[in-house]
């Protein structure tokens, strides 16, 4: 989700990236959000996949109000960011729109620009279903939605299950955070040494991850996670209790 076509230099993003893959090595995404332009404030987290995305549909989902912004994979909320006074303009606040985009990240994106992308598997297809939105339409050169339909539909969003975390959700998306994330902006602290505003630092989590916000990973540990993952991809991944 973006508006970066319409307020270039302030633009708000929300992103679902999917990182490109080795054959044989397990799928990775990130998750990201701007707010106002903020682009030099990245909050990149990155995760490993319990499945590989090309076989078959998941559902990939973004929550935006005034207040929260929640992502999810098959029901399973995988990220929360809470709005706090101290994130400013930082909170996406403009109307987006939805965009699906195939772009080379190549240089970065496939363990730091070590696997370049290979044009001789283009084109490059991405295919898509059962897409719902829910929402206010908006004047994309309006920074302002109206009033009176953001009140009632922030409203409706709230009252709605998805637009907050049940204990059993909370407790999926700990387990999600835990086996699968592998770098968070917030346990960074050569990029960030004071973490931004709206991270929550777990120490217990923070003390698995180095300074780069990287995960700590020991041979021992690589291998048990992934015969984790693999017993996990037999399993059926919309099933939010197998996460």
């Amino acid at each position: 989700m973006t508006n970066g076509d319409v307020f270039q230099k302030t633009h708000d993003e929300l992103d679902f990236e999917f990182l490109g893959n080795i054959r044989g090595k397990r799928w990775r995404f990130q998750t990201n959000m701007y707010g106002n332009g903020s682009t030099s404030r990245g909050r990149e987290e990155r995760y490993y996949l319990w499945f590989d995305p090309s076989k078959e549909f998941h559902r990939y989902s973004i929550l935006w109000t005034t207040n929260i912004i929640l992502f999810y994979i098959d029901d399973v909320p995988i990220r929360e960011i809470v709005r706090n006074d101290a994130m400013g303009a930082d909170f996406p606040s403009k109307p987006m729109g939805l965009y699906a985009t195939i772009w080379d990240a190549s240089d970065w994106a496939t363990s730091g620009g070590k696997y370049k992308v290979n044009y001789k598997y283009a084109p490059f297809v991405a295919q898509f279903t059962d897409l719902a939105l829910h929402g206010c339409p908006a004047d994309p050169l309006q920074e302002v939605v109206n009033s009176d339909c953001a009140a009632r539909e922030d409203g409706q969003l709230a009252s709605d299950d998805y637009a907050s975390i049940t204990p059993k959700q909370r407790n999926a998306m700990k387990r999600f955070r835990g086996k699968y994330m592998y770098y968070s902006y917030c346990y960074d602290t050569i990029r960030y040494p004071v973490p931004p505003s709206e991270c929550v630092v777990d120490l217990a989590i923070r003390q698995r991850f180095k300074d780069t916000g990287r995960l700590k990973f020991d041979e021992k540990h690589h291998r048990h996670f992934k015969k984790r993952g693999e017993v996990m991809n037999t399993r059926n991944n919309r099933n939010q209790e197998n996460v």
